[in-house]
């Protein structure tokens, strides 16, 4: 029986964009996650930060967009959340531009692996995450037509943040005090194939060629997929990306 997707018309990093799910994903996977949410907030009696974790590739910006659009379309069920991402909390250009990590034994600029857990800012994130679920703070935003980062772009006061990124539940120095923050997690899983494919056509999409799309995702991209499928602690819930872009529940 052929999939019965709805289509939707969003703005994704700024940029209007139509995206469609399955509606069969949609009420059985999406609709109780925002239920759990909603319960958690009613619960706990305070703000609550949740996490949607996935490797590159995966579409999680856009599915925690989605999500922020539906609990607001369903607001007579469950409660509104705020997607934010963690991109924010790259490093400054500049920064990246003449700072070096060891790769492979050797010293590589932290500019030519833009994206790796080493690129960001742990500490100011743990620091916004505490702040966002106290009094509530300023976010940054990763500026994808600049290729940077803008602090303090969004004020934050939300009682439900969803938090979006490929490294939050990280079991590695500096991630673990990102991970104890959640109160809720999403793992998204997918294969390792898929999400080759996305990343390079993402990369030829943006200007560059096959050839050096390829290059960049052995380099850079394959490893960190490596590191979020193999080395993230347990979520509260998982699910998986299908080959047609859908999502289920494992």
């Amino acid at each position: 029986m052929a999939k019965n997707f709805l289509t939707y018309n969003m703005e994704v990093n700024g940029l209007p964009q139509e995206v469609r799910f399955g509606a069969e994903a949609i009420e059985e996977v999406f609709m109780p996650f925002l239920h759990e949410l909603t319960d958690l907030h009613m619960t706990l009696d305070r703000k609550v930060i949740a996490y949607l974790v996935a490797p590159p590739g995966a579409g999680k910006t856009t599915l925690a967009q989605f999500l922020e659009q539906l609990s607001r379309e369903r607001s007579a069920e469950v409660d509104a959340i705020r997607a934010l991402s963690m991109d924010g909390f790259h490093y400054t250009a500049a920064y990246m531009n003449v700072t070096t990590v060891e790769r492979d034994g050797k010293p590589v600029l932290m500019r030519d692996i833009k994206g790796a857990p080493e690129t960001f800012d742990i500490d100011l994130l743990v620091e916004k995450i505490r702040e966002a679920r106290q009094e509530g703070t300023n976010w940054n935003v990763y500026d994808r037509r600049i290729h940077d980062v803008l602090p303090d772009y969004w004020s934050v006061e939300d009682d439900i943040i969803l938090l979006e990124g490929n490294y939050l539940l990280l079991k590695e120095t500096g991630w673990t005090n990102v991970r104890v923050l959640a109160d809720y997690s999403v793992f998204i899983d997918a294969p390792r194939d898929i999400l080759r494919e996305r990343l390079i056509n993402r990369k030829v999409a943006g200007g560059k060629s096959r050839e050096e799309a390829e290059a960049f995702y052995d380099f850079s991209d394959s490893r960190n997929i490596e590191r979020v499928l193999s080395n993230s602690a347990r979520a509260d819930e998982l699910w998986r990306l299908l080959p047609d872009g859908d999502f289920e529940r494992q």
